[in-house]
């Protein structure tokens, strides 16, 4: 699943913050023009983030589920492109299952989102307040992957059920029909602990992820930002 994981990291951030940084003023300067909860820039970040995060997933998805497959030994995935032609195969349409869970992921991504990047921004503000001047990269990367760590804890649940849907059945072969049918089958076969299962390495690839992602990000942006001297 590596190769499919590189294909689709670039264009999916690519995505996301394309939008994200477009649409964050803009939100801003509606907020301020209607009086529309103009004292909370929360609410613009959540709001940024969300529409970024529906776009990203339109990379996001059909690489998650490749992903899947090829890390799950499936039949019929045993390289790249041998998996995007099965999952193509598995249902009718112009691409096939490549978008099965797109709904069920835009409900795990969006909560994230919605987590993650009100405490990543607050956290920049208030380090560069406590230290009177703006943070660093690095410090800024530590806010996105403390901001990634609470989101990724709290979403677990909503990503065990994307996975097992995204897989398409059971371990016993029994096809998943959709997001609400995996939540009752896990919680009836598994108990509810299931949900949080793979919490801890949930958090922590998130949080090394993160402040990789994030750390990257804020780099390139002071450069564009800056000029390149």
């Amino acid at each position: 699943g590596l190769g499919a994981a590189a294909a689709g990291s670039a264009p999916g951030a690519a995505l996301f913050f394309s939008v994200y940084e477009t649409l964050k003023p803009q939100v801003a300067s509606l907020q301020s023009q209607h009086e529309c909860i103009p004292d909370n820039p929360a609410f613009c970040h959540m709001s940024a983030a969300s529409a970024g995060e529906a776009m990203a997933c339109l990379v996001r998805v059909p690489t998650e589920v490749i992903k899947s497959k090829m890390q799950t030994n499936a039949v019929g995935a045993s390289t790249l492109s041998q998996t995007v032609a099965t999952v193509r195969a598995e249902s009718s349409g112009v691409f096939g299952g490549l978008y099965r869970g797109y709904g069920i992921t835009l409900l795990r991504e969006i909560p994230f989102a919605l987590i993650q990047f009100p405490i990543y921004e607050r956290a920049k503000v208030e380090w560069s307040r406590y230290q009177s001047y703006p943070v660093s990269p690095i410090q800024a990367a530590a806010c996105g992957s403390f901001g990634g760590a609470i989101a990724a804890a709290a979403t677990t649940p909503l990503d065990v059920v994307k996975t097992r849907l995204m897989l398409g059945s059971d371990k016993n072969g029994v096809p998943y029909r959709n997001g609400v049918d995996v939540l009752k089958r896990t919680m009836a076969e598994e108990g509810s602990g299931a949900l949080f299962r793979g919490i801890q390495p949930r958090v922590m690839w998130i949080s090394i992820g993160g402040f990789v992602f994030f750390g990257a990000y804020e780099s390139y942006k002071n450069v564009l930002m800056n000029g390149f001297y």
